[in-house]
This record gives structure tokens, sequence and C-alpha cells, in this order.
């Protein structure tokens, strides 16, 4: 019972997500919004609940399987892709540098708000 309950805290999270983005017509996708919604349910309450721990241990102990589709449509396209290749490691490099300057920014300023040392 506590893994059905988990599942269905976390397709409520996408669905509710899925209804902010089509209803506010936002050029981001519903799940995107539904980890927002359930990241912000999370610190409201202050810890995970015990179901949705195991449904999130449960989705992580197959998580590899959700890389096949994925591999399938690059076997696929992957014409499509060696034409606009260029493009696209331009983008991987670019949008990779900024995620870990990003998150190396966000870091430093979280270590100095505790006290910590900063170079």
């Amino acid at each position: 019972m506590p893994l059905i309950m988990g599942m269905s805290l976390l397709l409520a999270c996408q669905f509710l997500g899925e209804l902010v983005a089509r209803g506010l017509t936002l050029p981001i996708p519903g799940p995107v919004i539904g980890m927002v919604i359930l990241l912000i349910g999370l610190l409201v309450n202050g810890k995970v609940p015990r179901s949705l721990r195991m449904a999130g241990e449960g989705l992580l102990r197959y998580l590899t399987l959700l890389f096949v589709p994925a591999g399938v449509g690059l076997m696929v396209h992957f014409a499509l892709i060696g034409r606009d290749l260029w493009p696209i490691l331009i983008t991987l490099v670019v949008s990779t540098g900024l995620t870990l300057a990003a998150t190396a920014w966000g870091l430093d300023r979280l270590n100095r708000r505790r006290g910590g040392e900063s170079r």
C-alpha cells in the first residue's frame, strides 16, 4: 500500500504540472513543473514520506531501463543526428559548462552562508 501511495503522489504532481503548463501555455514541460510542485511540497513537509521514499527507490532501481528508448532513438535517427552533429556537440559542451559553473557558484554561496571557508 505505501508503494501505491508514493506512486500516486508522483503521478499527481506530474498531472498538476501538466495542468499548469498547458493551462498557462508555458514553454516548460509539465513533468518539470510537477517536480517543482513536489519539491515545494517536500520543503513544506520537512521530510520525505515513507511511501514516497519507497516509490523513489523502486524507480531508481530500474533507472537504467529508462535509457533504452533514448538509445533506440539515437540509433533510429543516426543520420539526422550526423547532419547536425556540430550544433549538438557545441550545445552539449556549452550547456554542461554553464551547468557546472552554476552549480559551483550555488555551492560556493551555500558554503559561505553556512560559514564555511571559501577561496
